[in-house]
């Protein structure tokens, strides 16, 4: 294991947050897996590719990059034991040999130098407590001429999201909700984007604004149940007590109500997919 930098985010991720990201990993999946062919277009894996994905969490980009690269291989590196435990076990069950996991923090050196051919992450590269350092230890990692491509979310103003986590935040004592999300939001903007893969040595940094579905779950009371459980609203909702958790409930439940349609509650998720080369 590489040592972790960054001691918050690991201790989140291989307590209560990574437990229930492992534990739930279907549903994250349902979540975030519409993106998915965003990224492998954009990622451009040869069959020979040796790819790194960064923040693999429960592996499912780490195992499609795998197949890309049939004749090659795909790492994941996450800072969570559980859902890199889950991430071995999925890749087992479906029979993905060429792809393994490795617990690690990206800001820490050493990845091996100039070792892959491709690196990737979805939604993993949001959570860095030093983005230079982490970038900057990826572009050693990738040959010259490699590719990099991730996904970060994008701000929640305007999106379906947003407008369900602020309806949350409306019956909720004033302030508690307040930096919430923040993390996850931290490369929001394209031109810090653009600025630290500078400053790390990509070059021909491109980044576009992309949209897929994200099912919540099954109705609303399921959907407002599943973000409820979320590590950053529980953390909030567990110090609020019950009765407030019962009205965020409550209120999530109303604002996923206009987007249940076909047997599911299915939001337009947003996010900008960044890519860049290493030279």
């Amino acid at each position: 294991m590489h040592e972790a930098v960054d001691t918050d985010q690991f201790r989140a991720w291989n307590g209560y947050e990574g437990r229930h990201w492992a534990d739930h990993h279907e549903r994250y999946e349902a979540v975030n897996g519409g993106f998915d062919g965003h990224l492998l277009e954009a990622a451009a894996i040869g069959p020979d590719d040796r790819v790194l994905d960064v923040g693999c969490g429960n592996g499912g980009a780490t195992r499609l990059a795998a197949r890309a690269a049939h004749r090659g291989d795909a790492l994941g590196v996450d800072l969570s034991a559980p859902m890199l435990a889950r991430a071995r076990a999925l890749a087992a069950d479906e029979g993905v040999a060429n792809a393994a996991f490795e617990q690690g923090d990206a800001q820490s050196p050493p990845f091996p130098a100039a070792a892959f051919d491709t690196a990737v992450s979805r939604f993993g590269v949001m959570f860095f407590a030093d983005p230079a350092a982490a970038f900057a230890n990826i572009a050693r990692a990738l040959r010259p001429g490699a590719r990099l491509a991730f996904l970060s979310m994008r701000g929640l103003g305007g999106s379906d999201f947003g407008g369900v986590f602020a309806a949350m935040s409306a019956v909720l004592p004033p302030g508690a909700a307040e930096g919430v999300g923040d993390t996850a939001v931290s490369f929001a903007d394209p031109e810090r984007v653009r600025e630290v893969l500078h400053g790390a040595g990509f070059s021909g940094t491109e980044i576009t604004a992309v949209d897929a579905e994200q099912v919540w779950g099954a109705d609303p009371a399921d959907a407002a149940g599943f973000l409820c459980g979320w590590g950053p609203v529980q953390h909030i909702l567990r110090g609020l007590g019950p009765a407030a958790a019962d009205r965020a409930r409550e209120a999530a439940e109303e604002a996923f109500r206009p987007f249940a349609r076909s047997g599911a509650v299915r939001l337009r998720g947003t996010a900008w997919l960044a890519t860049a080369t290493r030279p």
